[in-house]
């Protein structure tokens, strides 16, 4: 704790000159008159102490941290604060990650008459590592390692591999190769990469097993891979593979329509 005290002098005065206007007369005429004023003479035992306590914030380590519920425990990745050539990114720059190792699981939660336990299984010797949304889960840090505890609908699907294209979508979700946007306008301008227009439609490369519904089952999906798909513009999480291609992972309820 840290104190503050602060002491008050034993006497105060304050003195000011103010215009007096008698009337309204020239300026040569204008008197001024002097004010003071002045505290009694007073001791210092005449004022109590002031004192202000301030805490000081001790951040707590954990060492065990337990799931309840439908919820995982997943240790983030760390932040790339430099590029592949070596060129250090500012923070503004960085960008936040979205996969994890899963530590520790809930013991999952209950639909209708049944007890769901949580789909996603700890591999300790290999660890399974998920895309989870990008504005989810609460931060904590955990042995000196930050990681995020979220719901399990809250995390894409399951990375395979290093390449997004080999997502294992979970649930109700699709992952979608976004169709290449036009480089040109109709009088044959060649566009820029800020002002293309981002596309909303894309081919579905694969698909989760459904949703819940309210008796634990899956509700099949109405589309597959290979499906050609309109989704709404502003939705689900970009996503960028090995090779430059777009990618996009979004819920089905975000798909308007199947084109042929």
């Amino acid at each position: 704790m840290a104190a503050i005290q602060l002491a008050c002098p034993s006497s105060l005065s304050i003195k000011t000159t103010l215009p007096s206007f008698k009337g309204l007369r020239s300026a040569s005429e204008i008197s001024k008159t002097s004010i003071s004023v002045a505290f009694p003479s007073l001791t210092s035992r005449s004022f109590r102490t002031l004192v202000v306590n301030a805490a000081s914030v001790t951040a707590t380590k954990y060492t065990s941290v337990k799931p309840l519920g439908d919820r995982v425990l997943i240790k983030t990745k760390i932040v790339e604060e430099q590029t592949t050539s070596g060129i250090f990114l500012p923070s503004t720059a960085q960008r936040k990650p979205q996969s994890g190792e899963v530590i520790a699981t809930g013991s999952g939660k209950k639909v209708g008459d049944k007890k769901l336990p949580v789909a996603l299984k700890v591999n300790a010797a290999t660890g399974t590592e998920v895309l989870y949304s990008k504005y989810t889960g609460t931060e904590v840090e955990l042995d000196g390692s930050s990681h995020l505890i979220l719901k399990e609908d809250d995390i894409i699907g399951i990375l395979e591999t290093d390449d997004v294209k080999d997502l294992k979508p979970l649930n109700d979700r699709l992952l979608i190769k976004v169709a290449e946007g036009e480089n040109k306008t109709a009088g044959g301008l060649l566009l820029t990469d800020s002002t293309k227009e981002k596309p909303s439609f894309g081919t579905v490369v694969a698909t989760g097993p459904g949703a819940l519904d309210d008796d634990g089952n899956r509700t099949p999906l109405p589309v597959s891979p290979g499906n050609t798909v309109l989704y709404s513009k502003y939705a689900g999480n970009d996503l960028k593979g090995s090779d430059d291609t777009d990618y996009i992972a979004l819920r089905v309820s975000d798909v308007m329509a199947v084109l042929s």
